[in-house]
């Protein structure tokens, strides 16, 4: 996957794209402090001078890797249509769905880098934490924006379509906790559905309650 061809001396873009893959690959597999620059030198198929042509350092890398791996996740989001339903609420139910859907696998095919690196480095990586909050503030505002029109148009006033956001995110990053400590995504996926069954019982308690005063 990130062999070079042989002859064919490789774009810049080209390197620093393989590097950056190669990083999203090792990180999500083994965590920053066990990834050394070597490491991801070799996956990507590249020199070492390459890599700091590139990058000013393994900081600087892991910078980048959050950023990159925010616009894969974006993007893989994007493919999904969860956001080509009719109605808000629908949106928001089919993000779930989809979250509970793409956790399987290998841990490293479905878990969070941003999670991840957040975990690892708050205490000593100020720049890798702002960019992975970054990251994580960019994957949530769509989702926001969805729940707050839905519970707009559910005439729902006293839930806060950012709490309610920040415990879907919460819910999530500690799912692939959960699974990782027990080997196996079984009950963080069960995990994801009672998330999935808290949101709906929201709103059917408020579409009960409209019923009722009818």
């Amino acid at each position: 996957m990130f062999a070079v061809m042989e002859g064919t001396p490789p774009r810049r873009i080209d390197a620093r794209t393989r590097l950056l893959d190669a990083a999203l690959t090792l990180l999500r597999t083994r965590g920053y402090a066990a990834t050394t620059v070597d490491d991801i030198c070799a996956a990507a198929g590249v020199t070492k001078g390459a890599f700091f042509h590139h990058f000013r350092s393994k900081e600087d890398l892991g910078v980048a890797a959050a950023a990159h791996f925010s616009a894969w996740l974006e993007a893989l989001f994007v493919r999904s249509g969860w956001r080509d339903h009719a109605q808000p609420l629908d949106r928001v139910m089919a993000y779930l769905d989809f979250r509970i859907r793409i956790f399987r696998g290998a841990f490293a095919h479905f878990t969070c880098l941003l999670g991840m690196l957040v975990q690892e480095i708050y205490a000593t990586s100020p720049a890798i934490r702002a960019a992975c909050q970054a990251g994580i503030e960019t994957h949530s505002a769509p989702l926001e924006a969805e729940i707050a029109a839905a519970l707009h148009d559910h005439a729902i006033t006293d839930v806060s379509a950012e709490a309610l956001t920040t415990h879907i995110m919460a819910v999530i990053q500690g799912a692939f906790v959960i699974a990782k400590a027990e080997e196996s995504p079984d009950r963080a996926i069960e995990s994801l559905r009672h998330l999935r069954r808290y949101v709906a019982m929201l709103f059917a308690i408020q579409h009960a309650r409209e019923e009722r005063a009818a």
